[in-house]
């Protein structure tokens, strides 16, 4: 058994906690994933990880398996042709044998307290279903993925003052999910292949009566290098919000913060509390970053409506 705290051992001495990996094509990132679970001082004996492949057309599956004798915990390896993020991540759920599952990315890397820090917070926090860990800044030298990083890092410490009162989305990576409270709401909604599952979900647990909360635990993120990457990315996320509005009532809320000139008071407001955080004069080319991804959003988005 890996040292951790005398406090932590004697809370979290019988706690399973199940890592679910849910990834499609990411060969380029996912051994460091992968090596940052393994590196965790969680006992390991009291972890497990499950891999789910959503049809990856890279080697992204056949890394995964790689790995797998060098893991000394339990691994379950789970592939099938691309059904989207909400089928997926019930794979994980209808299959973990964990108290918690802890949400692990394909581009993302944790540091070695962070399974200890999650599983401690939702041991000490009985109301809470979904704990979402925090964004640590990660260090790259392409300013696209540092404004992306900067800019995730800053949206969800202001949306921590905004849950107070109103329903803002967590996100699913890096987030620890109570097991009982996602099978108590029938898990995610499998309808949803882009995004979004994870707000359905998180919707539901509320409404179930549970708790959402930031932890004190810190998450590495890689972001897309490329504006062109970027615009990929966020023209699939606004292609799959067309999806989430038809079935999700509450997401007509969140689309309110596109359109000026509350957009405006966004990206000002992000810029300015970014340079206070870090004191570099190129997180002032946040409202052009913001402006780019968001109109690759809206692209998306319409044009998932017209099909």
């Amino acid at each position: 058994m890996r040292n951790f705290a005398i406090f932590g051992a004697r809370l979290l001495s019988k706690t399973i906690v199940t890592v679910g990996v849910c990834v499609r094509n990411s060969a380029a990132t996912i051994r460091d994933t992968i090596e940052s679970i393994i590196a965790q001082d969680y006992p390991h004996e009291l972890m497990e990880v499950i891999f789910v492949d959503d049809g990856s057309e890279d080697d992204t599956l056949r890394i995964i398996k790689s790995y797998v004798p060098k893991m000394d915990m339990r691994v379950k390896v789970f592939h099938h042709e691309w059904r989207g993020l909400g089928y997926s991540r019930n794979v994980v759920v209808n299959n973990a044998s964990g108290d918690y599952i802890i949400w692990v990315d394909g581009d993302m890397i944790l540091p070695n307290d962070f399974v200890t820090k999650q599983t401690e917070f939702m041991e000490t926090h009985k109301k809470v279903g979904i704990g979402k860990g925090q964004y640590a800044l990660y260090n790259t030298n392409s300013l696209v993925a540092y404004l992306e990083n900067i800019s995730a890092i800053v949206s969800l410490k202001n949306s921590s003052r905004r849950r107070k009162t109103a329903y803002v989305p967590l996100g699913t990576g890096g987030a620890i999910y109570r097991v009982e409270a996602i099978r108590k709401v029938g898990g995610f909604n499998k309808a949803l292949k882009g995004v979004g599952e994870d707000m359905d979900a998180e919707l539901r647990i509320i409404r179930a009566g549970w708790e959402l909360s930031l932890t004190p635990a810190f998450f590495y993120e890689r972001r897309r290098e490329r504006w062109n990457e970027l615009w990929q990315e966020y023209f699939w996320h606004g292609y799959g919000g067309s999806q989430v509005t038809n079935e999700i009532k509450e997401f007509h809320s969140v689309l309110h913060k596109f359109f000026p000139p509350i957009a405006a008071l966004t990206i000002a407001s992000q810029a300015i509390a970014a340079y206070k955080m870090v004191r570099e004069k190129k997180v002032f080319l946040l409202p052009l970053h913001w402006i780019f991804k968001r109109t690759a959003w809206l692209f998306g988005f319409i044009k998932g409506h017209i099909e």
